[in-house]
């Protein structure tokens, strides 16, 4: 036992920060090994027929077992871990998907494996930097697809634009280029009672976007023009008016364009532009602050996933904008998204 006038760990702060420091490296440690698990819990439930089953109802552990050849007594183990990870929920003896997990296996029913599974190749052979339009589009109609997700990033980039607001003009025209599901331009559109809407895309993506007007009643204020943006071809533009439009719109999909094709779309856009009116680009962007583990998925996902696509800083962002004549360029992050994305507004200048 020591005396008061005695050294001891617990009172020197050097002892105390290494423990500190040992406390953090063995939770870093367990972390990985959690995420690691989990990979592989989901990865188990889906080849073993564990989602597919549950997604067709609500079974109980004994009907699992029976339709899917599983052992019980390890399922009932199976089972726990997935209600623990929220993948799983249990009614009495009944177990569900959860909510949740019925749109991840809608969406990303391989949980991105397909995307992934080139990365190695990447790595080590590099990209090669040209446009791959079928590669392109998949990743397009992925975004498309789950850009529901994005509302609250949505409903907040229209309140910061102001759209139809007090001493903002009434009746604004805006262009959405590359509309996916739109749920961007719908919700700046909803600001104003009096906008106009027009929407570019592929057949698809113009179904998912009359959706999402209809959901909120734009129907009748929307224009849907079909295109094929992936190709390049700008011929669909010559069917606008030129300068017409207060708003145009490159909502998620900067970053999945070459860097050619960059500079043609934003030409269009600030071309279809009224003077003084503003073009926004809604995208990821890279700061100047090393990278969130999110960002950096994000960034490497359109990497793996585009033929020529990339998540560009903001001061190219920048450039690209004035090349096309645009100015005022303002940037703000959307803090209501998940996948940490920003919005660039500039105006054109007359």
């Amino acid at each position: 036992m020591s005396t008061p006038d005695e050294s001891n760990d617990d009172s020197d702060p050097r002892a105390s920060a290494a423990s500190s420091a040992q406390d953090r490296t063995l939770q870093q440690y367990h972390q990985w090994m959690q995420i690691n698990a989990m990979s592989h819990l989901l990865r188990t439930a889906r080849t073993s027929g564990v989602l597919d089953a549950l997604r067709g109802g609500q079974k109980t552990l004994d009907q699992l077992c029976a339709d899917l050849s599983l052992d019980t007594a390890i399922t009932s183990l199976f089972l726990d871990a997935l209600i623990s990870i929220g993948i799983v929920e249990q009614y009495g003896e009944d177990f569900a998907l959860a909510r949740a997990a019925q749109l991840l296996c809608q969406y990303d029913h391989d949980f991105g494996d397909e995307a992934w599974s080139g990365l190695e190749q990447k790595l080590r052979e590099g990209r090669p930097n040209v446009a791959a339009p079928e590669m392109d589009q998949a990743m397009v109609d992925h975004t498309a697809a789950t850009q529901w997700s994005q509302t609250g990033a949505a409903i907040q980039a229209a309140e910061i634009l102001n759209i139809g607001g007090e001493g903002e003009p009434q009746g604004v025209r805006i262009l959405d280029l590359g509309c996916g599901s739109a749920v961007f331009s719908c919700a700046i559109a909803h600001h104003d009672p009096q906008s106009t809407l027009v929407a570019v895309d592929h057949r698809g993506a113009l179904q998912a976007a009359k959706s999402t007007g209809d959901s909120i009643e734009l129907s009748d204020r929307m224009e849907l023009v079909e295109a094929d943006l992936q190709s390049g071809e700008m011929d669909w533009a010559d069917t606008l008016d030129e300068a017409s439009f207060d708003l145009v719109l490159l909502a998620q999909r900067l970053s999945v364009l070459s860097s050619e094709a960059a500079v043609s779309m934003l030409g269009v856009a600030a071309k279809l532009t009224k003077p003084g009116g503003r073009v926004v680009l809604v995208d990821v962007f890279r700061g100047q602050s090393r990278p969130t583990l999110t960002e950096s998925i994000g960034a490497l996902r359109i990497a793996t996933g585009t033929g020529a696509g990339y998540v560009r800083s903001l001061k190219e962002a920048q450039q690209l904008m004035l090349g096309a004549g645009l100015g005022e360029i303002q940037f703000t992050y959307l803090a209501a998204s998940r996948e940490h994305l920003g919005m660039m507004v500039a105006r054109k200048i007359t």
